[in-house]
């Protein structure tokens, strides 16, 4: 036999008391002795109730980077109903730079993903996804009326069908005659008003089939040489069907224009004189963005100078044959830490206001990816051996290709090295990345005769690996003389591998 509760007090009382208006919803039942409700099924639907009304845990698209303003989801490791610690992995967020693992900072369950898989553009700050604890009921959890559904542009962009062409209306013309029409300029309407002339009398001469006020004029001196009449068109009996004239007859602008511009479909050959949108990923918008600032605020400065790459060669051979594999832009990057580090005026940035000296030396390295330029960083290059920047480039290089670097894998640098030796460049100028104060352009080492003595005072012509480097500098920062002076001490350092140990 079921327990029951007893409850003797008015039912008014009773749904005041807990904030409910109508007493079926809660299993109330009258009887002999007063009003009950039922210990079973209505109990839990009140305890139900409780959980519903607890407020979720808000998940919001974080900023993972200084300069990012809005983010992707590309892919979510949890499922709703699936249960959350604090430090777990939520979703993979695509950012300006990378694409990094957000994790969950509570402990519960994962209630409700607001922002599916695929969403572009999301703004920071939106509601992505909603938390419940442990308990409660995750199923009917809803979004909360503070924090609205993300705005259009951050759902999966789906290919919409291409908009109807729309026909724009006929332009007014004036001053017909049968079929002729006559596009009038202002001064040629009032010419032609006035002295009751009609321009179909005439010829058209501006552009785009336009009746000038010359052509208004020659009519009027025509009028009063009598070779025309006024001429007030009167209208044709309704039952007189009109003839057209011949086609040939109509006149056509000198310049035509298509009324309607041609469309692309997708799936379809490409119509002429339309395009293909390609979107841009999140790295590319910012790279554009950041070029472009750079370019017109930071007055750029270049100095070119040929190394010889001998000594380093043979380094390189003696360290290959003990299995110690290293580039020859491990070598560079370590001569441009060295020389940082001998000359401090260079190892500069320019914060808005001034010069800032840094204190530490981190190179930037550029490596180029499917989704664009990225500058994963080396920190302290200097203090660090050659095998060990070399190791180093690996290993972020892969990240970098594969999407996984971390923020503080690529957020900063005190300089930056950017190679297109690999790709048969000799040369090139680099722009530079902002804040920092220099960027070093390495084109490919190329072979090169010079004519020199040998011990007996003979002249020869001896074999040499040169390479081309270009360093852009921030003028305001870094000038002429001191950019001439770095790339002296970089070539010194960079010909005689000694001074890199």
């Amino acid at each position: 036999m079921a327990a029951s509760w007893r409850v003797g007090c008015d039912p008014r009382v009773l749904r005041y008391l807990l904030g409910f208006g109508g007493c079926r919803r809660l299993g109330l039942v009258k009887g002999a002795s007063g009003w009950s409700f039922g210990r079973g099924a209505s109990w839990r639907w009140l305890h139900g109730t409780q959980r519903l009304r607890a407020d979720p845990i808000k998940i919001l698209m974080p900023s993972l980077s200084p300069t990012m303003e809005e983010g992707n989801i590309v892919k979510w490791l949890k499922k709703e109903g699936e249960a959350v610690s604090a430090g777990d992995a939520l979703c993979e967020i695509e950012t300006d730079k990378a694409v990094v693992t957000l994790d969950a900072s509570d402990d519960g369950i994962l209630a409700k993903i607001v922002v599916e898989e695929g969403s572009k553009n999301i703004r920071l700050g939106s509601l992505i996804g909603l938390l419940v604890e442990e308990g409660e009921d995750w199923k009917h959890v809803e979004i909360p009326k503070d924090v609205g559904p993300p705005s259009p542009a951050a759902k999966p962009s789906v290919p919409c069908p291409p908009p109807e062409p729309q026909i724009s209306p006929p332009v007014k013309k004036e001053h017909t005659l049968g079929k002729l029409q006559f596009r009038l300029s202002p001064a040629a309407r009032n010419i032609l008003e006035k002295h009751a002339l009609d321009a179909s009398q005439g010829t058209a001469t501006g552009p785009r089939g336009i009746f000038t006020k010359e052509d208004a004029l020659k009519l009027v001196q025509l009028k009063d040489t009598g070779k025309i009449t006024e001429s007030r068109p009167t209208p044709a009996p309704p039952t007189t069907p009109t003839v057209p004239l011949p086609a040939q007859a109509i006149p056509t602008p000198p310049y035509p224009r298509p009324m309607i511009p041609p469309l692309s479909t997708p799936g379809q050959p490409n119509v002429p004189g339309t395009f293909t949108e390609i979107p841009a990923s999140n790295i590319r918008r910012v790279i554009a963005k950041r070029l472009t600032e750079s370019k017109s605020t930071v007055p750029h400065a270049y100095a070119t100078a040929d190394c010889d790459l001998g000594a380093v060669l043979k380094a390189r051979q003696s360290l290959v044959r003990d299995d110690i594999k290293v580039s020859v832009n491990d070598f560079i990057i370590k001569a441009a830490a060295v020389t940082l580090k001998q000359m401090p005026d260079v190892n500069v940035s320019w914060d808005g206001e001034g010069p800032k000296q840094l204190p530490f030396i981190d190179i930037s390295v550029a490596v180029a990816t499917d989704k664009g330029l990225i500058t994963p960083i080396i920190k302290d290059a200097a203090a660090k051996g050659v095998q060990e920047i070399a190791d180093s480039v690996k290993a972020l290089s892969k990240k970098a290709r594969d999407g996984k670097l971390l923020p503080e894998e690529y957020q900063g640098g005190s300089f930056s090295i950017s190679n297109l030796g690999m790709f048969g460049i000799d040369e090139f100028t680099a722009v530079i990345n902002p804040p920092q104060a220099c960027i070093l352009a390495v084109g490919r080492f190329r072979p090169v005769l010079k004519l020199e003595q040998d011990e007996e005072g003979n002249a020869r012509l001896q074999p040499h690996q040169l390479i081309t480097v270009t360093m852009s500098s921030d003028s305001r920062v870094v000038d002429d003389e001191l950019a001439t002076r770095f790339l002296e001490n970089f070539k010194a350092n960079l010909e005689n591998p000694i001074r890199l140990a």
